[in-house]
């Protein structure tokens, strides 16, 4: 939901009204609500009572609306209907072709890292993060989706990519500031930068790492680190970037590496990375592995941890934002029907009625389904479905994120 093309915000105090809002708009096909300079507060008292006013025409309730809104003379509020399926595929194309950028830019840094253009590159990564910040801010539901896309031969690329949205997001979440959160998707942009000087034997090894070789790969934390030292020399480069590759295996409890002598604090952007980092790790397909962790094992493994490895509070965000039913979980369904949880539920009493994409029917039958509101009743106002159980998406030799990207297509 939009005003004046802003997100709109709020606060659990004030949820009874943002509730209230949403759901007229919805009623309405209202999409966007714009306020232009000369608005008066008797012309925003009569949009208000219309808004609240019920009886509008089932079959076409926006243009109802409209048509009362020039009755009262209202000129200063422009409503806009809800996007098309047309501009709703645009904006999701648009969200999938900057992901992929994300990884083709980071795949240039890798290669040209220490070069005379790295000044220049920088300044396409911070608008990259701008990039990425506005979509999270107006698509996010789609951005997370993609997050389930899982690149095997370009695991650090797709790893990073993924990681920068889900801690571009978490922080939004912990209530931090546009320029603070492109700070943040840049140093979780370049965390893993110093795997460049990690041989690549190691990192793809199939089987578990011996001692030398384990102690060789964390040390990626610190040739991280000094890459992006050389890399800040005359760029925009925040510091905290330099920290976070660092710091990203560490924790306050004196867990992880590197362990460095001298205690500090570290930096809030290295723990909401960390937590991030083991989710989106654990998730992936991993050469070592011979069974890939579910979204859910991957939480209770992070819940486990607890505040020994996890802040505490970056940690309650974080599960709350990813919830009980993640983004891109399959799911099965009441009716016998499997979806793909497309999208969470604003509201909290919701949480295990999001929307789903239906993949199969109830018969086990494969199809191209429409999204679902799973808060949607029927005429005995009882819920039309409801979540069953999650589903392990390899029993089902299914990949969700295909079903993302098709859905931009």
């Amino acid at each position: 939901m939009e005003f004046n093309s802003r997100k709109l915000k709020f606060s659990f105090s004030d949820y009874h009204i943002f509730k209230f809002i949403q759901d007229e708009f919805k009623k309405k096909e209202i999409g966007e609500l714009s306020f232009l300079p000369g608005l008066k507060k008797e012309e925003l008292n009569k949009f208000i009572i219309l808004l609240a006013k019920k009886g509008y025409d089932p079959k076409d309730p926006y243009k109802d609306f409209i048509s009362e809104i020039k009755k009262k003379n209202i000129e200063n509020i422009i409503v806009e209907k809800i996007p098309s399926y047309e501009k709703s595929k645009k904006k999701n194309r648009d969200t999938k072709n900057l992901f992929f950028l994300g990884m083709t830019h980071l795949k240039e840094m890798f290669q040209q890292t220490g070069k005379l253009q790295d000044h220049v590159s920088l300044l396409t990564t911070k608008r990259l993060m701008q990039s990425i910040f506005n979509h999270i801010a107006d698509n996010e539901s789609f951005m997370l989706g993609l997050t389930n896309i899982k690149n095997f031969d370009e695991y650090t690329l797709n790893h990073s990519v993924n990681v920068c949205v889900l801690s571009i997001s978490l922080g939004k979440k912990l209530g931090l500031d546009r320029n603070e959160l492109v700070d943040l998707g840049l140093a979780a942009f370049f965390h893993d930068f110093g795997k460049l000087d990690i041989p690549k034997d190691i990192l793809v090894k199939p089987s578990k790492l011996d001692k030398k070789e384990r102690e060789t790969i964390e040390k990626h934390t610190f040739f991280g680190a000094v890459r992006l030292m050389d890399l800040k020399q005359g760029t925009s480069l925040p510091i905290e970037a330099l920290s976070v590759a660092l710091e990203h295996h560490e924790s306050d409890g004196k867990v992880g590496y590197p362990i460095l002598i001298r205690k500090r604090a570290i930096d809030l952007f290295s723990k909401i990375v960390k937590i991030v980092d083991v989710y989106d790790a654990m998730t992936t397909s991993r050469p070592y592995r011979k069974k890939n962790f579910s979204k859910e094992e991957a939480l209770s493994y992070i819940l486990e941890k607890g505040s020994k490895e996890f802040d505490p509070i970056i940690l309650k965000v974080f599960v709350d934002m990813i919830g009980i039913c993640p983004i891109g979980s399959l799911v099965l369904l009441n009716t016998g029907e499997v979806g793909i949880v497309f999208e969470k539920h604003v509201d909290p009493q919701h949480i295990m009625r999001p929307k789903v994409k239906l993949i199969s029917d109830e018969n086990g039958n494969k199809r191209d389904g429409d999204i679902v509101d799973l808060t949607e009743k029927d005429e005995n106002n009882k819920y039309k479905r409801n979540i069953v159980k999650t589903l392990d998406e390899s029993d089902y030799d299914i990949r969700t994120a295909d079903y993302f990207v098709a859905e931009a297509e």
